[in-house]
Order: structure tokens, then C-alpha cells, then sequence
């Protein structure tokens, strides 16, 4: 494990991501970071712990905008046959049900004593958890991650083995033994979807039920960053740096066993860019340039929940007001805006509070924050120019508004330099913000969350299957730089899978909505491709590009619509809507010989009569 002489999970200490090919406001010989803890994570990134003490107040006039880790959530609101899963199954040179393959969860832990996650003889398919939280004294120094290749450990949380765990299952008290628990449901729900196993009745099957698993729990986001982006206290609310430690180890494990590794991120953020600059985003495409490694990543649900503004200002015209209504709760607390430029232009901007109180042109200063008090209302607001940010090249105003008196709020935005007159403005995703708090004027689309912006990773819009429309707030593309996102829909909307908590002696189930919840169908699917390709050793330079291919070709299109299109590429459906199958079936059967694929063409008619009594149909 990294020698950290502390805890890094510690309340004293902040953690800052530093990019060794960049000019970074961070030196690693520099005075600030003495006595600093350092942790490899790529060839490019690095994480810092530096006394909290040190640091504060936290200000981009200090440090660089994205050596500051951005905050995300879960992309849920709280299937199989719809994702053409169950034919798959069917299909005798298809029906590896993922094995051989591993799928990484990065998300709010696992019920490993559920038994989805079980091989039939009671032992676990899961073959590590990292559990962050561990141990929950953060003074307490953790045994981390060791070092299984050089600079490959964590210094904070706690691994357990997958030896640790199958212990656990075979005791009177697993959680004595292995006592990481999700306390949530999320990681458990998601796992399930995409890697549980087939209960005995065949009322559940997860996409890939024969895969290993590998789980990361995160801890959750330290104090001073949620008061720094202006959180509520009790959101689940998750740090770049740690998702980045965890797509590390999970690419520790993939290298330690052999095997095809699909990492699944059904989290997001509405801070940033939007084009995949972000340090998780490049690290996500850093792992997926290499052969075996897939990426699928949920789009978000911010659609319809005017979190995004789309402005542009007319030449001939000295400025365009964007109004935010602000609720009660942001009043007692406050939010966070930013806003990107589309291009090389520069902006700079002034403020009308409700009451009628106007902040003049604040000037643009590089560098420099600049902090408003309003005289007639208790607002504070501190503006903060970024005329070049380093990772992108635009230009950034980030704007906090501390308890911003409740109704009408007008941004007004001059455009200082001229070249097209287009920006982008976002609120935080939802779960940062209350729905009370949103742009008047919204505009529903480029509102993907970070990072299911990134270019190389699938991206994973939601559709309703039970009527093959597209779930409301599935987010829409495309990124700012126009690479064209989401990739694919997935069955998002209402979806059966396992809970927390249920009657004894029987696997706990519930139902979830929300990109997350596709996202996970599709990480299913790519194992099963994965296991295809590279352990049967059918396509062994299967790239990510590939497996982008592979699934958009076979993905069902409907007539009535173009393609692609910001709303989602294809939609993962077959023709007849009682049974709703077949995508995935004829992406995988597009693999196949001439021959061998028009035998099993012909045979579907028959297959398609049996899925009638599978899980998804009795939904």
C-alpha cells in the first residue's frame, strides 16, 4: 500500500488531483505541499492530501479549477428481456452469460451476502471489495490496499479478498467477519441488474450472471468540499479522486486475474465542460485504450429538470439576461453556477437580485475572485473568472450564491470578445439542488453528466421498455465539442432488481428508474460480448470502438426517427411490442458466420414464444 503516515479519508485533510502534464497551480515541491501524502493513480494523475488547515479558504484564485475534485451522485430515481438479454441466453454459441469476464462497480457498496452474487455451490463470485469507509474511525490508520504491482496500492479503506469473503458467507455472522455493507441500495441494485444471478423460479436474471464482480464503496465527499460546492449535508454526494483510486484498483484486479474488465459508472456531475476533459474522464479513456477494458457510463437524468442554459448573444447586442428562479432551500444555503464558453469568446458578467438590486459589469480580472455582498438582502455572491481553463482552453466564470434571497435572479452576460456569441450555463445535477431552483429559459439538451461526456466510453441514455418510449429525463446530447453521446437506450424505467430488505428467506426486490439502471443492462452486455470475443477467442482485438459497433449495429431503429440524435442513437428493441427482445440478440448474432446466423434467424420466431414467461414480462 502507498506509505500515507495518516489517513487520507480524514476530515483534516484535503485532497487535490494533480496532473503531471499540465502547468498545475500544484508543485509537488512546492511549500504548500509539505508534509503531503501522495498517491499514484495514472501516468498523468496523482492525488495530494494536504493538511485541511492549510488550504482553506478553498478558492479558484488558489488553485487550478479542476485540481479541486468535482462532487458526483447516483444516477437513479428510487428490463431483461426488453435489452434482448434473455435471447442471448437462448442462443447455444452466445450463452456464456458473461463468464470468464469481470465487472467493476464503483458506487454505494454491495449486499455480498445476497444470492445473486453466489455461484450455486454458496460460495461468492465476487473477488474483491474495497471498501473506502473503512475502517470508520478516520483516525484510525487503515490497511488500505497492498501493493500488488509497484505504486499499485491505497493507503485509506479496507480491501477484502475474495478468500475474506467466502470465510464471511460460511459463518453464523458475515458482517462480523467482512463488515462492508450497502447502506443505500444503489451498488446493490445496479449489481444485480447488470452481474446477479438466476433465482430458481426464473423470476430474475441479471445480464451476465456467470461474471466475477469486483466493488469499490466509496466513501462519501468530506465536509469542506460539500460546503465549498454548496451541497445539501445529507446528499450522497461522491469525490473524483476516490472514483479514479477505484477505476485503479479495479484495473489492478483485471491485470491480477487475466481477465476482460467492464467498469460501470452510473454516477454524474454537472460541473464541468461537458466534452470529456475532466481528470475522471481521462482517466476513463487512459483504461480504455487498451485491449479488454470497456467503459459504460450512464447519461444522466437531467432532462426536463432546467439545470441548463443555452445562450447566445447577437453581436450587435451589449448583453442577454438569464434568469434563475431560487427556492427556499437554496436560500438558507446557496448554490453553485458556471458558465462555459462555447468558443474563443470571453464573457463577463453582472447581477439583478430579486429586490431590484443591481451589480454592475464585474470586470474581468484573470485570476482574481471577486467577492459581492449585496447591501439590501444577505447574498453573498464570489465570481470567479478562469479566462483560459488550463484542461480545455475555454473560458470559465464560476459563480457561488450564498444564501441568495428566495425568487427572480438575473445573470446578465456581456460578451467582451466576439467570435460567435454562444455559452453554456449548468446548476448542479439533481440531488445538489433542490427542483425549485432552475433556469427559466432551459434548454434540454448537451445535458449529459460528466463523465458520460467522454468521447471513448459507451454512453447509456433510458427508454421505457414497457411502451418503447424514451424515459423523460434520460439526458440528451450531444457534448459541447459535438461528439456524439448517448450511444445507446436501455431498458431505464421501472426495472425489477434486488433491494436491502425483505420478508425472510427470500431475495429482496424492488424498482428503480433512471439511466443508472440502463447503464447497468448494457454493462451486462458488453461481458456477455466481452466473454464472446476475448475467452472463447472469437475477436481477441475486440476495441472499445468495436464493442461500440457491434451493439449500435445491432440495436433496433425506429422508422419514425433519424439517426443519431440527441435524445439516444438506437433503441434496444425488437419488433413486436408484447415481448420486446431482440436487440442484443441480433448484435451478437451480426458476430457470427453467414450460415450459422440465418440457422439461428430462423429459429427465433420459436424462441420469442418462450420469453413470454420470463422476468421481464411478468413486470
Amino acid at each position: 500500500m502507498a506509505l500515507c503516515p495518516f489517513n487520507p479519508a480524514s476530515e483534516d485533510y484535503a485532497d487535490f488531483i494533480y496532473n503531471y502534464s499540465s502547468q498545475n497551480v500544484l508543485s509537488p515541491t512546492g511549500p504548500l505541499l509539505s508534509g503531503a501524502c501522495t498517491e499514484f493513480v495514472t501516468q498523468n494523475y496523482a492525488i495530494f492530501y494536504v493538511p485541511l488547515n492549510s488550504i482553506l479558504p478553498l478558492s479558484l484564485e488558489k488553485y487550478a479549477y479542476y485540481s479541486i475534485p468535482n462532487l458526483f451522485t447516483p444516477l437513479d430515481t428510487s428490463s431483461m428481456d426488453a435489452s434482448g438479454i434473455l435471447s442471448t441466453f437462448n442462443t447455444p454459441a452466445l450463452a456464456n452469460k458473461g463468464a470468464g469476464t469481470m465487472i467493476g462497480f464503483l458506487d454505494t457498496g454491495i449486499d455480498y451476502t445476497n444470492r445473486l452474487f453466489r455461484k450455486p455451490n454458496g460460495t461468492t463470485r465476487i473477488l474483491g471489495i474495497w471498501d473506502q469507509t473503512l475502517p470508520v474511525d478516520t483516525d484510525e490508520l487503515p490497511p488500505g490496499v497492498p501493493d500488488y504491482f509497484r505504486m499499485s496500492g491505497a493507503s485509506y479503506g479496507t480491501e477484502f479478498t475474495e478468500e475474506q469473503i467466502n470465510e464471511a458467507l460460511a459463518s453464523d455472522d458475515p458482517l462480523s467477519l467482512v463488515p462492508s455493507r450497502d447502506t443505500n441500495g444503489h451498488g446493490t441494485f445496479i449489481a444485480g441488474i447488470a452481474a446477479g444471478g438466476s433465482l430458481p423460479d426464473d423470476s430474475f436474471t441479471g445480464a451476465a450472471p456467470e461474471c466475477s464482480l469486483v466493488v469499490v464503496k466509496l466513501k462519501q465527499a468530506k465536509r469542506y468540499l460539500r460546503d465549498y460546492y454548496l451541497i445539501p449535508e445529507d446528499a450522497t454526494a461522491f469525490q473524483e479522486n476516490d472514483i479514479m483510486m477505484g477505476i485503479k484498483y479495479l484495473r489492478v484486479m483485471a491485470h491480477r486475474y487475466r481477465m476482460p474488465l467492464v467498469i460501470l459508472i452510473a454516477l454524474g456531475s454537472n460541473m464541468g465542460s461537458h466534452e470529456g476533459l475532466s481528470p475522471l474522464s481521462t482517466s476513463i479513456q487512459d483504461v480504455t485504450r487498451f485491449l479488454g477494458f470497456s467503459a459504460v457510463i450512464a447519461a444522466g437524468n437531467e432532462t426536463g429538470l432546467s439545470h441548463h442554459f443555452e445562450g447566445i448573444i447577437p453581436s450587435d447586442e451589449p448583453y442577454q439576461d438569464v434568469e434563475i428562479r431560487v427556492g427556499e432551500e437554496e436560500s438558507r444555503r446557496g448554490f453553485v453556477l458556471e458558465l462555459w464558453a462555447t468558443n474563443s469568446d470571453t464573457y463577463s458578467v453582472g447581477f439583478v437580485s430579486p429586490t431590484g438590486e443591481a451589480i454592475s459589469r464585474i470586470p474581468i480580472i484573470s485570476g482574481n475572485e471577486t467577492r459581492i455582498p449585496f447591501l439590501l438582502e444577505d447574498t453573498v455572491i464570489t465570481v470567479n473568472y478562469q479566462l483560459i481553463e488550463a484542461l480545455t482552453g475555454r473560458q470559465l466564470i464560476f459563480m457561488r450564491f450564498e444564501e441568495p434571497t428566495v425568487g427572480i435572479w438575473r445573470i446578465r452576460v456581456y460578451n467582451s470578445q466576439f467570435f460567435t456569441g454562444s455559452y453554456h450555463m449548468w446548476l448542479p445535477v439533481e440531488g445538489f439542488i433542490s427542483d425549485q431552483t432552475v433556469f427559466l429559459n432551459p434548454s434540454p439538451n448537451n445535458t449529459i453528466t460528466l463523465p458520460g461526456n467522454s468521447p471513448s466510453p459507451l454512453t447509456i441514455g433510458a427508454y421505457n421498455h414497457l411502451n418503447n418510449s424514451i424515459y423523460i429525463h434520460s439526458s440528451r446530447g450531444y457534448t459541447l465539442s459535438n461528439v456524439i453521446k448517448p450511444d445507446l437506450a436501455a431498458p431505464g424505467v421501472d426495472v425489477y432488481g434486488p433491494a436491502l430488505t425483505g420478508p425472510p428467506d427470500t431475495v429482496p426486490m424492488t424498482r428503480r428508474t433512471g439511466t443508472s439502471v440502463a447503464a447497468a443492462h448494457a454493462a451486462g452486455a458488453v461481458a456477455n460480448l466481452m466473454s464472446w470475443g476475448f475467452v472463447e477467442g472469437n475477436d481477441r482485438s475486440m476495441s472499445e470502438a468495436a464493442i461500440r459497433s457491434y451493439l449500435v449495429r445491432g440495436a433496433k431503429r425506429n422508422p419514425a426517427l433519424s439517426y443519431p440524435n440527441r435524445e439516444y442513437i438506437l433503441i434496444q428493441t425488437f419488433d413486436r411490442p408484447q415481448y420486446k427482445t431482440g436487440a442484443l440478440f441480433f448484435s451478437f448474432l451480426g458476430l457470427l458466420p453467414q450460415s450459422f446466423k440465418s440457422f439461428w434467424i430462423r429459429l427465433w420466431p420459436s424462441f420469442r414464444l418462450c420469453f413470454r414467461f420470463c422476468l421481464l414480462e411478468r413486470l
